[in-house]
């Protein structure tokens, strides 16, 4: 890939005042900061919540808070007010991911900060858009549940959400397209506007192949786990290594290459085989014969047949094998980069390459208000009176 690093980054003068914590809205705003926007994360003086997750939550700050600079404010007080006020003119763009109303009562919503400054896009990320449920609270797994796509993920019966918090990411996304079509929109007219993106209908998007399925089925849809299957070779296969692959034939010419592969010519030769619809009537038997086959070589091995069978598959892989794999690391997946607490490690770029751009790390996830002193005196405010809001508990200064 060909790129320019001297090329100023398509957001680059693009101001972004995030107020935002979990991941809906971090995940929005990290995009952006990919893209060359400068995102201020505004968190309270002893920090954003998400910080001191554990457990699940633990990686939550660290890997969306990238290429960001943190602002430690007490939104809430007359001089964090008035701070906020003094930096919005300069501001393009808002994000923010609290609950229902929260930034009306606190003085920060759109409404309000769109009396100020009219050309202002602001960017509300929710549970849910306009109708019945608008004014409910709602997390990921929760429209993973009343969406449908816990029931398409588990097994019959068991809804189960999906391992990763998709919903969020892509409702994050989506409030991204937003913002910059409001931005392409503001240059032909001049005006801002608002923005909303939620975490439900997102769900619902994500399972409009499904609903469309629905339509034309006059059966009720089972979960993905026990679907009637399109293609006759579509599953995980055990080796003799313990260690499963995936496998995927939905071609003929797939067929015809595996069997070759994997010197199982016979089956070429067997008119029950002969394309994906008879072959899905044969699948009692060739299933656990494929199972026997594969289940008598190593891993290693059956990657390599399936590579040289140029077919779909893959291995069973966990979220700590990714730091390892080729693709991410001969390739431009993974970006080295310093956590908070000083763990040193890679976390993965925003997916998209671009003929002029790399779109790189360029801050490290902040410590509390690591920038607050910076942004405070591009705003005028002198050292002095930094120590002062500093003192009065108005801002916090991260200690170099």
């Amino acid at each position: 890939m060909s790129t320019s690093r001297s090329k100023p980054l398509p957001l680059q003068g693009v101001q972004v005042l995030e107020f935002t914590h979990a991941i809906l809205g971090p995940a929005c705003g990290m995009v952006l900061a990919d893209l060359g926007a400068d995102l201020i994360h505004v968190e309270p003086p002893q920090g954003d919540p998400t910080r001191r997750l554990r457990g699940f939550g633990l990686g939550f700050f660290p890997f969306f808070s990238r290429n960001k600079r943190s602002l430690a404010l007490n939104i809430k007080s007359e001089e964090g007010r008035e701070i906020l006020l003094k930096l919005l003119p300069q501001v393009d763009v808002v994000i923010e991911n609290f609950g229902p109303g929260t930034m009306d009562r606190l003085g920060y919503g759109y409404q309000e900060l769109s009396k100020i400054d009219p050309t202002l896009i602001y960017c509300a990320l929710k549970g849910f858009l306009r109708g019945p449920y608008e004014k409910r609270h709602a997390l990921d797994e929760i429209v993973q549940m009343m969406g449908g796509l816990a029931y398409m993920t588990g097994p019959p019966g068991q809804p189960l959400r999906a391992g990763a918090s998709i919903v969020d990411i892509g409702g994050a996304l989506f409030g991204v397209i937003g913002v910059l079509l409001a931005l392409r929109e503001r240059e032909q007219t001049g005006k801002g506007q608002l923005i909303r993106s939620g975490l439900f209908e997102t769900t619902a998007f994500f399972m409009g192949q499904h609903m469309a399925c629905a339509a034309l089925s006059d059966e009720p849809l089972p979960p993905m786990s026990a679907r009637k299957d399109t293609w006759s070779v579509y599953q995980i296969f055990n080796t003799q290594t313990g260690e499963p692959v995936f496998i995927g034939i939905t071609s003929d010419k797939h067929w015809r290459r595996f069997c070759k592969a994997f010197k199982r010519e016979d089956w070429l030769e067997d008119e029950r085989l002969e394309s994906n619809r008879s072959r899905l009537a044969q699948r009692e038997w060739l299933i656990p014969e494929i199972e026997a086959m594969t289940s008598q070589l190593s891993k290693a091995e059956v990657i390599r047949l399936c590579e040289e069978a140029d077919i779909p598959f893959a291995p069973i892989a966990h979220p700590e094998d990714l730091f390892d794999d080729p693709q991410l690391n001969q390739g431009a997946g993974l970006l080295e980069t310093v956590f908070p607490d000083g763990v040193v490690t890679k976390m993965p770029r925003t997916p998209i390459e671009m003929t002029a751009h790399d779109f790189d790390l360029r801050l490290n996830p902040p410590q509390i208000g690591e920038h607050t002193g910076d942004i405070l005196s591009e705003l005028g405010y002198t050292p002095q009176r930094i120590q002062e809001l500093s003192e009065a508990g108005v801002v916090a200064v991260a200690q170099p």
